[in-house]
């Protein structure tokens, strides 16, 4: 503000006592000299509009400065947001390859050091808000004193002047403030974003290793045999299809993940799913079936490589009673085996899993039921898992075919059949 003008319309007020009286004594009501004190007046109201006008623009002020913390609220939630998707994505990555560790390791550094710096935004705002009703107290006074600025001694005037100086030098203080506190926030969302591009570098380099070992565990051209299997045969109760020349019932069936086979008891006691898409026919219509006579189990696979395996055994399966326990002997097949022979193989699911070979809940941490047995890496009704997702390939929770001593085969589809063993001719 400047005070050159407010002092020279201070200054008539500074006269003498005595000769406010001369002027009295010689002229009348209409001399200059009342007219001169009617000026004052004015003069007064003008200074004391001048300060309302103030006032306001301070208030305006306040409430632009408001706006802004806000808008700075609203970057710091999107940036606490970032943050914890930014930690979950560094927790995956800690789990992959030994050759990236280290790099990741970096990443938790870095961004344990954006942590400290949101504490310390955090406590600057604090700061700012208290602040900032600090400076509507302020303007709130202001605003009532001016008002009654007409009836003030002029006397006083000096010591509002300071007052408003000192009031500007705090708002242009505050102002800095949020200057330095969006320039720390700019900073910190560049370094997010490098943070992030590093990231999906690291994504890209672990799809490309697991593509790579995708390749390497397809099935092995030596078993590949070619097979021909027609379209479905819709039926009401059970799927029919041909493989090797004859008819098979289909007691279930994955090809795109379409269905989630994480199901209860009940679900995969009655089935669920479409014949012509994916399904489980249901231990209970499958027991029905099976229970009939002597049978064949009969598993077909294929990988992310478009070849094909299968393997056949006889089998048995109990009722409900033994919680379906199912007993394999291997017959034929182009794959190892993966299955124990000769074993009692209770069904489990996650909210049925008490009878499992193991204290730990299979079904649950595979998602899927199952014949488990200690908790094999074998699940074929497991999480449908596509060699190209985004994320760690979980081993567990996928569609694998592990043999004992062999690798994991990432599966694109699978098909479970039976067959009566009459009805197969042996070489």
């Amino acid at each position: 503000m400047k005070l050159i003008p407010v002092l020279l319309i201070l200054a008539p007020l500074a006269l003498p006592a005595g000769a406010d009286k001369d002027f009295f004594s010689v002229g009348s009501a209409g001399s200059p000299e009342t007219k001169s004190r009617f000026a004052m007046l004015d003069d007064v109201r003008i200074l004391a509009n001048g300060l309302l006008q103030l006032g306001h623009g301070l208030k305006d002020f306040v409430h632009k400065t408001k706006g802004q913390m806000n808008d700075i609220f609203q970057k710091l939630y999107i940036f606490d947001r970032s943050f914890y998707e930014l930690s979950l994505q560094t927790t995956e990555i800690k789990e992959e390859e030994e050759q990236l560790r280290q790099t990741t390791a970096r990443l938790q550094i870095n961004n344990e050091e954006i942590k400290n710096l949101s504490q310390e935004m955090n406590l600057k705002i604090e700061g700012l808000i208290q602040n900032k009703i600090q400076l509507q107290e302020k303007v709130w006074g202001l605003e009532d004193k001016v008002t009654k600025l007409a009836i003030i001694q002029p006397s006083t005037t000096t010591q509002e002047t300071k007052e408003i100086s000192s009031l500007k030098a705090f708002v242009e203080q505050q102002d800095n403030d949020i200057k330095q506190l969006l320039k720390i926030v700019e900073d910190q969302h560049l370094q997010l974003d490098r943070q992030h591009n590093q990231i999906m570098e690291l994504e890209d380099k672990l799809n490309h290793i697991e593509l790579q070992e995708l390749l390497e565990n397809s099935f092995t051209e030596e078993y590949q045999e070619p097979e021909t299997i027609p379209s479905a045969v819709h039926r009401p109760t059970a799927g029919t299809y041909r493989a090797d020349g004859t008819s098979w019932t289909v007691i279930q069936k994955r090809v795109d993940g379409s269905l989630d086979f994480n199901q209860t008891w009940d679900a995969y006691t009655n089935g669920f799913g479409d014949l012509n898409e994916e399904f489980w026919l249901g231990l209970k219509k499958i027991y029905s079936i099976a229970n009939q006579g002597n049978y064949i189990l009969r598993i077909e696979l294929q990988d992310w490589r478009g070849n094909r395996r299968h393997i056949e055994y006889t089998f048995s399966l109990g009722g409900p009673s033994t919680k379906y326990s199912l007993q394999l002997s291997r017959m034929s097949g182009s794959i190892p085996n993966a299955l124990p022979e000769h074993t009692e193989l209770r069904f489990s699911t996650a909210d049925r899993a008490e009878d499992t070979a193991s204290d730990f809940n299979c079904p649950e941490n595979h998602l899927g039921g199952w014949w488990h047995s200690e908790c094999e890496e074998t699940n074929l009704n497991g999480k449908y898992v596509t060699p190209r997702s985004r994320g760690r390939l979980d081993r567990g929770k996928g569609l694998y075919w592990k043999p004992k001593k062999g690798r994991y085969y990432l599966l694109k589809s699978t098909k479970i059949m039976i067959q009566p063993t009459d009805l197969k001719s042996f070489d």
